[in-house]
């Protein structure tokens, strides 16, 4: 911006202001706003991942009961529990997976100390199985 003196007989100290950089500087923060701003859906519009079935409104089918896959250690040896059955291998897992219901989503939980692998593989299966709803969840 540069300020320059007026030449004027009256007031002799009277200052007058180009302000085409300062609109120049405003165009191109109002360009740079634009160019990066994040198109996101907003969360109001986002599907739910938990859906409940229209046909069962009343009694034990109704409730929610959440599919939980746990990873953990037994025997020092990493091991996949649905319910109360304990698979060893990805294969089995699978297996026992497909006879769920996949809209309902799975809950996969890690204890700590299992490899990173096998926490995949959880995952993996899950996707594997028909499941779209696959939720990480750490143990505390």
């Amino acid at each position: 911006m540069r300020i320059q003196r007026k030449p004027s007989r009256r007031r002799p100290r009277s200052i007058t202001l180009n302000l085409a950089s300062m609109i120049d500087v405003t165009f191109l923060l109002l360009m740079y706003f634009m160019v990066t701003m994040v198109l996101a859906q907003p969360e109001d519009r986002l599907s739910p991942s938990l859906q409940t079935r229209a046909d069962s409104t009343a009694g034990p089918a109704a409730d929610f009961q959440p599919q939980i896959v746990e990873v953990l250690l037994v025997d020092r040896t990493p091991a996949y529990r649905l319910g109360t059955e304990i698979f060893r291998s990805k294969r089995e897992l699978l297996a026992a997976l497909a006879h769920l219901y996949t809209p309902a989503g799975l809950f996969v939980k890690v204890s700590d100390g299992v490899p990173v692998g096998f926490a995949a593989a959880a995952i993996q299966a899950a996707r594997d199985a028909g499941f779209e709803q696959v939720t990480y969840v750490p143990d505390e």
